[in-house]
């Protein structure tokens, strides 16, 4: 359901940002203190340790479901779009495999022809259309994290947590083997993040559903030439 950030896990975006964030509000609020570069790493006195899913925390919160569905309701022209090019192609190369006996090598060729032109266009808009989503998606995932990671921060330390590690990669790619619900703080989070935030919940009848991440149209297949007789 959600897609991983940029070209970094969101393991590291998490905890590089987190790390420099918790070092700002500390040199902040101490008298003298050196800049978020050269300050010392944050002073957790918690002994709990937390797990956190951050996707999902930004993906379940008001803010984005409200902004992941209007993005997926942007792209349903789009997807309209490259669906029916992608049956156009389906149609004719199933008059391709119905006429290939009746057809002659020159109108063979050019129905053969037409369709590796469409199904190239196909694949092109396509590829266009998943690059344009992706860099909206991680654009909302980027700016909602900015705005969470206080959040998580001060429910951290409020909590008594010493440690907290992300879920949202399974492992072995991501930090968590396993881990008990207990452990789990993104509903808390996400119930924070909703109440600073102000987004209002989506309408009952966006909740029944979750919105899902525009995805592309399923590629055609590539067109084969018959042999001729």
């Amino acid at each position: 359901m959600i897609k991983k950030f940029a070209s970094i896990t969101a393991a590291v975006v998490f905890g590089l940002s987190l790390f420099a964030l918790a070092q700002k509000d500390q040199a902040a609020t101490t008298p003298n203190a050196p800049s978020a570069g050269a300050a010392a790493a944050p002073k957790l006195t918690g002994s709990k340790i937390g797990v956190l899913n951050v996707e999902m925390a930004i993906f379940t919160s008001n803010e984005g479901r409200r902004d992941f569905e209007a993005l997926s309701k942007k792209f349903e022209p789009k997807q309209n779009e490259l669906k029916g090019l992608s049956d156009e192609i389906d149609g004719l190369k199933k008059q391709l495999d119905n006429q290939k006996d009746k057809l002659n090598d020159e109108a063979r060729d050019k129905l053969v022809k037409q369709i590796e032109t469409k199904q190239k266009s196909f694949e092109r808009a396509q590829q266009d259309a998943q690059e344009d989503a992706q860099n909206q998606q991680q654009e909302i995932e980027g700016r909602i994290l900015s705005k969470m990671e206080p959040v998580i921060v001060k429910y951290v330390s409020d909590n008594g947590y010493g440690l907290l590690l992300d879920s949202s990669q399974p492992w072995p790619r991501g930090q968590v083997i396993l881990a008990g619900p207990a452990m789990d703080i993104t509903g808390p989070v996400v119930e924070a993040y909703n109440a600073q935030s102000g987004v209002p919940a989506p309408a009952a009848s966006a909740t029944a559903k979750p919105a899902a991440k525009p995805a592309p149209a399923k590629p055609a297949a590539p067109a084969s030439t018959p042999p001729k007789p």
